[in-house]
């Protein structure tokens, strides 16, 4: 087999810069961190992760927790995380765990004790549950955030989810659309409740008022979509589009429209959050607001790795698809 000396030796290296190269550590000119890279490469040198674990006190393991209903989320971010994990020699770890909450503590130890994860990646609601915080603190478990609201002392990616919020109001009431319904998100999402206060800022800077039966909450899941829409179109005076903070609850709509026969959109506009791929396959395609997903899974997966990082700032951004029109008549 191919070892570390072989690879050092090819690429007239020290074993120590090696070592850095194959565990991404910084302090190696770029020049040489290629030069060490093309002798692996070449050699086809792959590192023994038991000597890596040993010599580095470090599992290479990380784990990814969630209790999310919206599936496109959690492997949008999934996916991010995965390749990014794959690149930097660790393996992603995935956990669903109960939205009661009483089975947190109990995946947390039994993961410490089976397989000392070197971190833990949290997306809402997870990342703002305090109890769960402190026990990773209690733990001495490094934690990296997505969404995060409450302040805790752990890497954390703020999103743009009040300006988002806004971009949809703007958008739609560009169209023409006075009575806007929105399906707002579950009361343990805070980041996402963000997005509502964004749509209302958008109807008061246009002048438009503030009609509370046009607020349904929803469960963030296909179902509660169907529901909450059920409940907007049957007003005396239903609304002519309809935000929902998240695309499994616009994608809900979105099959109640044709249940009634509306067109979308030229009865009724419908626009979603989060771009997920399900986005793209409905029909008409929805309109959404993208969240980089990916890139973010990406993000705090660097973050665990490679230690503390500057925050990164991520854009959201409308995409325009087929759901969504001018206002009927």
């Amino acid at each position: 087999m191919t070892s570390i000396h072989d690879v050092a030796a090819l690429a007239k290296a020290s074993i120590k810069t090696v070592s850095r190269v194959v565990n991404n550590a910084p302090n190696v000119s770029p020049d040489l961190r290629r030069r060490v890279q093309a002798a692996i490469d070449q050699l086809g040198y792959r590192p023994n992760q038991s000597a890596r674990r040993l010599a580095g006190g470090r599992s290479f393991m990380i784990a990814y927790l969630y209790s999310n209903p919206a599936p496109g989320y959690i492997s949008g971010i999934q996916s991010g995380a995965a390749a990014r994990c794959r690149e930097l020699g660790y393996h992603l770890v995935v956990e669903p765990i109960s939205a009661a909450g009483e089975e947190w503590f109990d995946v947390l130890d039994r993961l410490v004790a089976a397989l000392r994860p070197d971190g833990v990646l949290l997306v809402p609601p997870l990342s703002d549950n305090e109890a769960l915080l402190a026990r990773l603190a209690e733990l001495r478990l490094p934690c990296a955030r997505i969404a995060g609201s409450v302040v805790a002392a752990s890497f954390n990616i703020h999103t743009p989810e009040r300006a988002a919020g806004r971009m949809v109001a703007d958008h739609l009431i560009g169209h023409g659309h006075r009575r806007i319904g929105i399906i707002t998100p579950p009361p343990s999402h805070r980041a996402a409740l963000r997005r509502v206060e964004g749509f209302r800022d958008g109807l008061s800077a246009a002048g438009l008022p503030v009609d509370d039966a046009l607020f349904v909450p929803g469960g963030f899941d296909f179902t509660s979509g169907i529901a909450a829409g059920e409940a907007l179109l049957a007003l005396p005076q239903p609304p002519t589009a309809i935000f929902a903070t998240n695309d499994d609850m616009a994608l809900g709509v979105l099959t109640l429209a044709h249940r009634m026969g509306l067109n979308v959109p030229d009865d009724l506009s419908v626009v979603g959050f989060d771009d997920t791929p399900a986005s793209l396959t409905s029909w008409p395609p929805l309109t959404t607001v993208r969240q980089p997903l990916e890139e973010m899974g990406r993000s705090v997966i660097d973050a665990l790795a490679n230690g503390p990082l500057d925050e990164p700032e991520f854009l959201f951004t409308l995409v325009e698809r087929g759901s969504c029109g001018p206002r009927p008549g």
